[in-house]
């Protein structure tokens, strides 16, 4: 027993040394956090750049720049989570395999999944031997694509039958899985987890991706609008095109706060399903108004089935911002007035 738990000891501190650190959050929350930035540098950003070319009639937008951003996302999210989870660079480097070779055989989670374990065994014998720059990218590589060669078509099956599952449901019961869709997706989004990411693992679609992208929206916009009092212009930017997840301290002080902007996506996920029924992609299911994506995206998708137009835009103004906006103010004056909520409560520092 006395050698078990030397052994134990032993062990705990090599994987301290490695900076290797098993637990849910590292990978739930890190890893998946940094998955979202290689999406967004990659795949997201080359949607945006992919519709504004189609707008104006950019080729060298839709032809060239979008292209070569969706082709380089999966490279793209292998070093973003080797990043995140603060491996040493010829593990980082590397990872750009793992991350491709994951998305060959398991689609974006095993481009996850690849990433994470080629980074992970990467760390173990990072500096461990004298032919470093051979052993520490051969092991990344080799670990990772060899454990998504085997469970990544599992895994990516699993996901895709996942968000089958929802899409099914939400077509059948428009009206509660269009809250249950919106509300729980807009959670994920102001909590420290990658809300676009999960979307991108269950290739998450059609009018239940529509209910995401207002749930996503009612968090962002509905934070930004109802802290404006405290925090401005600049809170308003930062929340309503950047991130709700600011407010997560100030959520752990007052979990009350998060009523508003919640109460608001779960009222406007059933009218997104049942009398708007936009639809929207993976990619932008769990965007919100982050940089404007998950309008992007639906307008794109949108258009697609033939329902662009002026009525299209103005549709998308008032579900994602104005409806959000005005929900959410009058639940947290009425909050606010049973004192529920108090001033100081959404306060950031900017």
């Amino acid at each position: 027993m006395l050698f078990a738990n030397i052994g134990v000891d032993i062990m705990k501190e090599f994987l301290k040394k490695k900076n290797i650190n098993l637990s849910l959050k590292t990978y739930l929350v890190d890893a998946s956090s940094f998955m979202a930035l290689g999406l967004f540098s990659t795949l997201l950003i080359g949607t945006i750049l992919n519709t504004i070319g189609g707008k104006l009639g950019i080729t060298f937008l839709t032809d060239t720049v979008w292209k070569l951003a969706r082709d380089m996302t999966y490279p793209a999210i292998g070093v973003a989570v080797a990043y995140g989870l603060k491996a040493p660079h010829l593990v980082i480097f590397a990872s750009a395999i793992t991350g491709g070779a994951g998305n060959v055989y398991g689609g974006p989670v095993g481009s996850f999944v690849g990433a994470v374990i080629g980074a992970e065994f990467g760390k173990l014998v990072s500096k461990e031997t004298k032919i470093d720059i051979i052993v520490t990218p051969a092991v990344t590589i080799i670990s990772g694509t060899l454990v998504v060669y085997f469970v990544g078509p599992a895994l990516s099956k699993l996901m895709e039958s996942l968000g089958a599952f929802i899409m099914y449901a939400t077509e059948l019961q428009p009206f509660f899985m269009g809250i249950i869709v919106s509300v729980v997706v807009g959670i994920v989004l102001t909590l420290p987890i990658s809300s676009a990411a999960l979307c991108m693992m269950i290739s998450l679609s059609g009018v239940a991706a529509g209910a995401a992208t207002v749930g996503c929206s009612a968090q962002m916009v509905g934070f930004a609008v109802m802290s404006f009092r405290e925090n401005g212009w600049g809170g308003l930017a930062a929340q309503g095109l950047g991130t709700s997840m600011l407010q997560i301290g100030n959520i752990v002080k007052n979990w009350k706060i998060w009523i508003p902007p919640t109460l608001a996506a779960a009222i406007l996920g059933p009218v997104s399903t049942i009398v708007f029924k936009y639809q929207n992609i993976p990619i932008g299911a769990g965007m919100g108004t982050s940089g404007l994506v998950g309008q992007f995206c639906t307008i794109t998708t949108m258009e697609k089935l033939g329902r662009g137009g002026i009525r299209l835009y103005l549709g998308i103004l008032f579900l994602h911002f104005i409806l959000p906006a005005i929900l959410t103010l009058l639940i947290a004056k009425f909050m606010r007035q049973k004192k529920w909520i108090k001033d100081g409560d959404l306060k950031l520092d900017l």
